[in-house]
C-alpha cells in the first residue's frame, strides 16, 4: 500500500515537471506516457487542482504562469508543516509561538487538551482553536500590519515564562547565520522564546526559507533542536544542518488531507 503510493505522489510530481516545460498537457497524452487509464490520469488531475496547483480544462490541464504554480505550491506546503507540527503537540503542554503565520497556522490543527500558549502574535485574538488550548499575549507594543507585539514590555513579560515547546517560524535558516528574520525588533523576543523552551525548539520553514540567510540572528544554530520543512528543501543544506545537531522533519504531498 505505501509503495503504491508513493508510486502515485511520483506520478503526480512527474506531471507537474512535464508542466513547468509545456504549459498545457492533454490527458491522453499523459495517460500514454504514464501508461495508465484515462481515468487516473483525470483523478490526478482533479487532486493537482484541488490543491491549486492547476487548472483543469475539457482534455487537459494548465496553469496561468510558472510563478503562481511556486505560490500555490509553497502555500501547500506550509500548510502540511502545519499540520505536521500540530502532531507534536501533547496534553499538557506549553508552547512559545513566534509571530510566524505558519505556526500560528499549526494551532488551528492541535486537538489536545490542557495546551498553554504564550504568543506575541497579535493575529491569534481572530484565531479559530480547540477549546483545549488557553492562549496568552505577551502584551507590548503592537506593529501594523504584522500585528507583531514587540518591545520591552513584552521582553520583560517573556523573562519569567518557561514553557516545554517553541515553534518559530523565519526568515531564514541556514548552517552559517542560524535561524533568521528580516524584523529586528523580532529578535530578542525570539531568542527569549528559545532560550527559555525547556524541551524542544521545533523551526517551521518551507522550501523556500532553507539555506537562507536573512538580516538578523534569531539564534544560532546550535540553538535549533528541530526543522520541520519540506520535501523540495535542498538535501546538501539538510545534510549540513544535520551536522550541526539539528533533527530533520519533512512533510511530503498527500501526508495528509487539505
Amino acid at each position: 500500500m505505501k509503495r503504491e503510493r508513493a508510486y502515485v505522489e511520483n506520478r503526480r510530481n512527474q506531471i507537474l515537471d512535464i508542466m513547468k516545460e509545456n504549459p498545457k498537457v492533454r490527458v491522453d497524452d499523459l495517460a500514454a506516457k504514464f501508461k495508465v487509464s484515462l481515468i487516473t490520469i483525470r483523478r490526478d488531475l482533479q487532486y493537482l487542482e484541488d490543491r491549486n496547483l492547476l487548472i483543469r480544462f475539457y482534455g487537459g490541464a494548465s496553469y496561468a504562469n510558472q510563478k503562481e504554480v511556486e505560490e500555490n505550491e509553497v502555500k501547500l506546503y506550509r500548510k502540511l508543516i502545519a499540520k505536521y507540527a500540530s502532531t507534536l503537540v501533547e496534553d499538557g503542554d506549553s508552547l512559545f509561538v513566534n509571530t510566524s503565520s505558519n505556526a500560528l497556522q499549526m494551532l488551528t490543527y492541535v486537538n489536545c487538551q490542557n495546551i498553554t500558549v504564550i504568543t506575541n502574535n497579535g493575529k491569534a485574538i481572530d484565531l479559530d482553536y480547540h477549546e483545549g488550548i488557553s492562549i496568552i499575549l505577551t502584551g507590548g507594543e503592537l506593529r501594523h500590519p504584522k500585528e507583531t507585539m514587540v518591545g520591552d514590555f513584552a521582553i520583560r513579560n517573556l523573562q519569567t515564562v518557561f514553557p516545554k515547546k517553541a515553534f518559530m517560524g523565519c526568515s531564514g535558516i541556514s548552517p552559517i547565520s542560524g535561524m533568521t528574520t528580516e524584523n529586528a525588533a523580532e529578535v530578542k523576543i525570539n531568542e527569549l522564546m528559545i532560550e527559555n523552551a525547556t524541551k524542544d525548539v521545533y523551526v517551521l520553514a518551507d522550501h523556500t526559507k532553507v539555506g537562507k540567510n536573512s538580516s538578523f540572528t534569531s539564534s544560532p544554530i546550535h540553538g535549533i533542536n528541530h526543522l520541520i520543512t519540506d520535501e523540495k528543501a535542498p538535501e546538501d543544506v539538510l545534510n549540513e544542518l544535520r551536522a550541526a545537531g539539528v533533527q530533520i522533519h519533512q512533510v511530503h504531498k498527500g501526508d495528509f488531507e487539505v
